[in-house]
């Protein structure tokens, strides 16, 4: 348990929180959406522990003003993990060093099937380059010594499990801390995910597995905690249609709508991602009518009206 500067405020380690806890609810990294508004919105309702989006590491490294615009956090937004793509390990001990005094742990992507990605050199391409990817987590770890600090890793699995099983070994002899498995190769897209890959790897390693894919209730972080023994359950498309999730509602509850309204407001959202989670928490509960009126509203005042109308969502402004 960490306290900032004496202050009320506590926090607990990514490790303390797969000691502990049965499963460890995650918010994973996800491009545009898991910035710090959303990732506080989502600790309100049961969140332990929160990723950033994906940052290049080079250009963050490089550019103060990236640095600026691609991470921004405050006191309360802890424990926090930051995602970084990297093709090399100095670039990644170098943004492990920068971000280590505000957040608890780095990760390296190893997942992203973008092609933009992988022809740089980014994202699910490393899952074929075990050798490389455990010489960044060694920089990492040596750059950062903390005990406390984690270093992880998220991937896609091989068409081979055996290969998974065999790259998770070494990224464990590397010294990661854990590992988060998105159960579908870098070409599956809608096929079912692999849960058997996911056991599979934590039964063949000692350091906590997360289970990433089609995550959308409390019922399915129960199930993949039964079938896999995974240790965490890290939901992305899931949480973002229902903020309010991991304290197990079906749909997002008005309060959670009303608690996002707050918040955005409070850290200056720019209103197109403000709109795009207020579209994404309303998909389950508004008519297909409703959502084409509302997906066109222009405004962050033509989205209020229509909430304070429709669903008598009113904000105090004082």
């Amino acid at each position: 348990m960490e306290t900032i500067d004496g202050d009320e405020f506590t926090w607990k380690r990514p490790m303390e929180l797969f000691e502990e806890n049965e499963m460890v609810k995650i918010c994973a990294p996800m491009v545009r959406y898991s910035k710090l508004p959303f990732r506080m919105l989502v600790r309100k309702y049961g969140c332990d522990l929160a990723f950033t989006p994906m940052i290049i590491a080079n250009s963050f490294v490089e550019s103060l003003k990236a640095r600026d615009i691609e991470f921004t956090t405050c006191r309360e937004d802890r424990p926090l993990i930051v995602q970084f793509a990297a093709h090399n390990d100095i670039d990644f001990g170098n943004a492990a060093e920068i971000v280590a005094p505000y957040s608890d742990g780095v990760d390296l992507n190893c997942g992203c099937p973008q092609r933009w990605a992988m022809a740089d050199g980014y994202g699910a391409c490393l899952i074929h380059k075990p050798n490389l990817v455990q010489d960044i987590v060694r920089q990492a770890r040596n750059r950062v010594p903390r005990s406390d600090f984690t270093v992880s890793v998220k991937i896609r699995i091989h068409e081979d499990i055996r290969e998974t099983v065999e790259y998770c070994k070494k990224m464990e002899a590397a010294g990661v801390s854990f590992l988060s498995v998105h159960g579908r190769t870098k070409d599956q897209r809608n096929q079912p995910v692999n849960l058997e890959a996911v056991r599979l790897i934590q039964e063949n390693v000692g350091v906590p597995v997360v289970a990433n894919g089609d995550i959308k209730s409390m019922e399915d972080v129960d199930h993949i905690r039964t079938v896999t023994g995974a240790k965490g359950a890290m939901c992305a498309r899931g949480i973002l249609a229902n903020p309010a999730m991991f304290v197990g509602y079906d749909n997002t509850p008005l309060e959670c709508i009303k608690d996002w309204i707050h918040i955005a407001m409070e850290y200056g959202t720019p209103f197109s991602a403000f709109h795009h989670h207020v579209m994404y928490m309303c998909e389950r509960i508004m008519s297909k009518s409703e959502r084409r009126i509302f997906n066109s509203l222009p405004s962050t005042a033509a989205v209020l009206d229509y909430l304070s109308d429709n669903y008598d969502i009113k904000v105090d402004n004082g």
